[in-house]
This record gives C-alpha cells, sequence and structure tokens, in this order.
C-alpha cells in the first residue's frame, strides 16, 4: 500500500497492470514501475515540463524521462493498451478526429529521424500549427485504435487507414458527414460492416440514415473530452510525434483502468 495523491493511479487500476511490465534491470536499486508510471501520469495530467517534476516524490526527472522513453520505444505502452481492450464492445464503434494546438516548443525535432519526413504530424493551416488525433471507440465509448496526422489534413484522407487497423466486421461504423464519402462507405460495406453516417446538403442521392442510432456517436466526443483532461494532450509540447502518441497511450491506460 501506497498513499494515493492527485493525477496517480489508485491500487485498483494498478493490480490491472502491475503484472505487464518486465522486469527493470540497472546497476542500482531501480524506482518502482508504479512510481515511474504515475510520474509519467502526473506530466500528462498537469501539462508541466519535466524539469517541474515533484523530485520528492518521484526523484530525478532524467531517471523519470529515461523510463518513459524507454516504454515508448520498446512499444510497451500501446502493449499495454491493446492488452487492456480485451472486452471491447464492437457493435457500434464510432471513428473521429480532434485537432489541438502545438505549442512552439514542439518546434526543432532533429531532420532526419522517424516522421521527420511528415513534420512529425505538425500541420500549417489557418489555425496555426496543429496535431490531429483520430480514434476509433467502441460501443462503451473507450478508445481501440489512435492515429496521428497533420491537423490539415481532412478527416476523409486517413479514415480507411484508420479503419484497417480495427476488425469491423459484424460492426456498425458511425461518423459525421465527413466520413460519407462513397470510397469510405465502399470500404465499410465490403467488410461486412454497416454504417450510420449522415449525407452532406448538397449530396446528389442522399441515402437514409437511423438517427435515433446516430446519437451513440456522442461516445467519441465523450472520450475527448476525458483525454484532453490530460493538458499535456490538450496542448502538445512534444517534439516528436512518438513522444505525444506515447501521452495519448498513458491516458487511454489510466481512462480503461478506472
Amino acid at each position: 500500500m501506497m498513499s494515493i495523491k492527485r493525477y496517480e493511479l489508485t491500487d485498483v487500476q494498478w493490480n490491472q497492470i502491475k503484472n505487464l511490465f518486465p522486469e527493470y534491470h540497472t546497476g542500482r536499486p531501480p524506482k518502482s514501475n508504479r512510481i515511474m508510471f504515475n510520474a509519467v501520469l502526473w506530466i500528462a495530467r498537469s501539462g508541466a515540463a519535466w524539469r517541474d517534476l515533484p523530485k520528492e516524490r518521484y526523484g530525478s526527472w532524467k531517471t523519470v524521462y529515461s523510463r518513459f522513453c524507454l516504454w515508448r520505444d520498446t512499444g510497451l505502452l500501446e502493449s499495454l493498451f491493446i492488452t487492456l481492450n480485451y472486452e471491447a464492445d464492437y457493435e457500434n464503434l464510432s471513428i473521429d478526429s480532434t485537432v489541438v494546438t502545438a505549442h512552439q516548443q514542439s518546434a526543432g525535432a532533429k531532420k532526419g529521424g522517424l516522421n521527420s519526413v511528415i513534420s512529425q504530424h505538425i500541420g500549417k493551416s489557418s489555425g496555426g500549427h496543429t496535431t490531429k488525433i483520430h480514434v476509433i471507440v467502441d460501443g462503451l465509448g473507450n478508445p481501440l485504435y489512435f492515429q496521428l496526422s497533420g491537423g490539415n489534413l481532412h478527416d476523409s484522407v486517413l479514415a480507411i487507414e484508420v479503419l484497417q487497423h480495427v476488425e469491423i466486421q459484424g460492426s456498425n461504423v458511425i461518423g459525421d458527414r465527413a466520413y460519407g464519402s462513397l470510397d469510405i462507405r465502399t470500404y465499410v460495406t465490403n467488410h461486412d460492416a454497416t454504417y450510420t453516417i449522415p449525407p452532406k446538403k448538397n449530396t446528389k442521392e442522399p441515402w437514409t440514415v437511423d438517427w435515433w442510432l446516430y446519437k451513440e456517436r456522442h461516445l467519441v466526443e465523450c472520450f475527448f473530452n476525458k483525454l484532453k483532461h490530460f493538458r499535456h494532450i490538450a496542448t502538445r509540447y512534444d517534439k516528436l510525434a512518438t513522444s505525444y502518441l506515447a501521452f495519448v497511450y498513458i491516458a487511454a491506460i489510466f481512462l480503461l483502468t478506472k
């Protein structure tokens, strides 16, 4: 037992994931995974810089950052996220995206690295520099898949690529008018799924929509609301897209264990 402070996992939450962490070997007694995870969670929730991490509670910020990089680069955080989705409800799947402002501190990533060709998923438009988080949530409003893009890309551009990462057979895909293109609807039906997507107002051959079922799309909006309670996600400070996505997984793990 340990005292629980703000922004930290409860005992119930920690018990759901504690056995999924590999052993960490160093030349000195390592900090426990729970302390390290809570430290990263504190950064995610507060939006503070790494150097502002409370040392008396979590130790050196450099140690925490090193552990975070290890979890990010080995795919552990994504693995935890996937494992927690073993009871997902695939009856209705909602797809959508949200745009977040990229802070000026997110600029300056080294050229030639991963995602450098696509500017670390930071796009420029009339709204400034932004990143877009694409997500699919299940019938309970829990996230199944995340993907980043520049904020200037239209939702329909990546819709099929996003859907390809989730088994949609037998499901009903719910989306707003941005996902109503023929290519997207054809992809859904070709995979033995149905869709609830309203046609645009200027569509020449509109299709019928179950507006009552369409109300289920509120689940994805509610999820974005919860996600943006994490200030490190509501505003992007990370130079690397992989780091920013890792924080999205951190938030999702916290929400899935509640």
